[in-house]
């Protein structure tokens, strides 16, 4: 299985940059990060659709999507390993998490996703929840293994 992270906004040298780089190195599936951006002058409106637009466009063709959204289902870490793996057995050959930009996604991308992930009600910087997710996924990885990094 490959993994995507589809991401509004370039990761720039820093300490979100090294967390996530850090993590990214342990993750054993095949990894991608595909960042984008909108420069236009746009409504909040045209800029959620036209993000939501280059993410998909980002994303491997026939990949299950993953949406990162406050307003999503909250799994815990055995959960999310659960639902991973589910899909591994199942024989999805690739799997793209989605992190939109300040307005979200548009509800045209939530529909389309496999899952909406929230990390809680709270609001993270979206750099800070690129570091979120891929120890999330590190910590899957581990779990699936039966590695102890993650006690149950």
């Amino acid at each position: 299985m490959r993994l995507t992270i589809a991401a509004v906004g370039r990761l720039k040298a820093g300490p979100e940059k090294a967390l996530y780089d850090l993590y990214a190195r342990r993750i054993t599936w095949p990894l991608a990060l595909r960042e984008v951006e909108e420069r236009r002058k746009l409504t909040a409106a045209e800029r959620m659709d036209r993000e939501s637009a280059l993410l998909l466009g980002a994303c491997p063709a026939g990949a299950m999507l993953v949406a990162l959204d406050r307003r999503g289902k909250a799994l815990d870490s055995p959960g999310l390993a659960r639902w991973i793996g589910t899909r591994i057995d199942s024989g999805a050959a690739d799997l793209a998490f989605l992190i939109g930009g300040a307005e979200g996604h548009s509800e045209g991308l939530l529909k389309r996703a496999a899952l909406v992930l929230s990390f809680g009600p709270m609001t993270f910087p979206h750099l800070l929840a690129r570091v979120l997710l891929i120890e999330q996924l590190y910590r899957a990885q581990q779990i699936l293994a039966g590695h102890p990094y993650h006690r149950i």
